[in-house]
């Protein structure tokens, strides 16, 4: 039973240190709808949080050019220490599917 719960405290840890962000073109076609899947996502998840990445921001371009993101919007699930655990490219994950990676508050 001991391991049992180191198992699931390690799983927990690992579940609250993971971030979601969403890099997009707010000057694009597709800037309306990444809007509205993040109000729907915030709407259907209300614990659960994701952060916009504008690419026309320095801080934008600078993710985009580390993750070697080339198909916007983009969505990375990222670890604490910045490994990509799972990213989509020019589409968007199923909102059970990124609430699993969203970090909680």
């Amino acid at each position: 039973m001991g391991r049992m719960w180191v198992y699931l405290i390690t799983a927990y840890a690992i579940l609250e240190t993971m971030k979601v962000y969403i890099i997009y073109q707010s000057d694009s076609e597709h800037a309306r709808r990444v809007e509205e899947y993040v109000h729907d996502f915030r709407k259907e998840q209300t614990t659960r949080r994701v952060q916009l990445l504008d690419v026309n921001t320095k801080e934008g371009a600078q993710t985009a050019e580390l993750y070697d993101i080339v198909q916007y919007p983009a969505v990375l699930a990222l670890s604490n220490d910045g490994q990509i655990l799972k990213d989509w490219q020019g589409e968007f994950p199923l909102m059970n599917e990124l609430a699993y990676y969203a970090s909680q508050d």
